[in-house]
C-alpha cells in the first residue's frame, strides 16, 4: 500500500508550511521543500509534463522577483532575489502536491469528516463540479439560439454570461427544491458511502512538520 497522507492533513500541512515559508528566508529550507514536494509527487506518478509546463510558465515571474530584489533590493541582494525568485516555485509545488494528487470531491467529504466543514458548502460544492458539463453545453444552447434570432454572441460579451448566471440560479432553485422533498436537514445525519480514515500518526506527522520550522524561526530571531 502507498503512502499517502489524508487530503485534510495535506491541505493543513499546506497551510502550515506556507506559513512557514514566509517568515523563514533560507534558500536552503525552500529548496528542501520544493525537492521533498517533487519527491511525493514522482512516488505518486503525478503527471510531470503539468509541472513542467507550470513551472515554464511561471519563471518569467521568479526571473522578475530574482531581478527586482537584485537591482533595488537593499543589504544582500543577491541572497534575497534568490530566497525570492526559489520561493515561487516551492509555493508552486506545495500546491501541487494537494491538487495533482487529489480530486476535489475526496476533498470536500475529507473535509466534512474530520473538520466538520459545513454540510451545505460540501454537497454545494460537489453539485457545482457536477453542472460544469452542463454549464459548457448550456453556453452552446444560449450562443445558438442567439444564431437563430440573428445575434452573435462571443465570450468576451457580458450579455453571455448574464443569461448562464440566469440559468444557474433557476437550476440553484430547483436543486433546493429537490433536496427539500427529499427530507434534506442541513445539519441531520449523514450516512457516509465511505469512511475516510485518517489514522492518529498523520496528525503527529503534522504536528512535528509544522512545529520543527517554527522552532527554526524562533532560534534565528533569538
Amino acid at each position: 500500500m502507498k503512502f499517502k497522507l489524508n487530503p485534510t492533513i495535506m491541505l493543513l500541512l499546506l497551510l502550515s508550511q506556507g506559513l512557514c515559508l514566509a517568515f523563514i528566508k533560507s534558500i536552503s529550507y525552500n529548496l528542501l521543500v520544493l525537492l521533498l514536494s517533487l519527491g511525493y509527487l514522482a512516488y505518486h506518478k503525478a503527471n510531470f509534463k503539468t509541472i513542467g509546463l507550470v513551472f515554464l510558465i511561471t519563471f518569467p515571474l521568479s526571473l522578475g522577483s530574482f531581478l527586482s530584489f537584485y537591482y533595488f533590493g537593499q543589504g544582500a541582494r543577491v541572497y534575497l532575489a534568490w530566497i525570492y525568485a526559489s520561493r515561487i516555485y516551492t509555493y508552486l509545488s506545495l500546491g501541487m502536491l494537494l491538487t495533482l494528487t487529489t480530486k476535489i470531491d475526496v476533498l470536500l467529504i475529507s473535509l466534512e469528516q474530520h473538520l466538520h466543514l459545513p454540510q451545505a458548502f460540501v454537497y454545494g460544492g460537489l453539485a457545482a463540479m457536477n453542472m460544469l458539463s452542463r454549464i459548457k453545453k448550456q453556453l452552446g444552447v444560449i450562443k445558438y439560439s442567439a444564431q437563430i434570432r440573428g445575434k452573435s454572441y462571443h465570450y468576451y460579451q457580458p450579455g453571455l454570461y448574464l443569461r448562464v448566471i440566469i440559468t444557474a440560479l433557476t437550476w440553484s432553485r430547483d436543486s433546493a427544491q429537490a433536496m427539500r422533498a427529499l427530507g434534506f436537514v442541513e445539519k441531520g445525519p449523514r450516512t457516509q458511502e465511505k469512511a475516510d480514515v485518517l489514522p492518529k500518526w498523520q496528525w503527529a506527522f503534522l504536528g512535528g512538520t509544522s512545529l520543527l520550522p517554527l522552532v527554526v524561526v524562533i532560534f534565528h530571531w533569538l
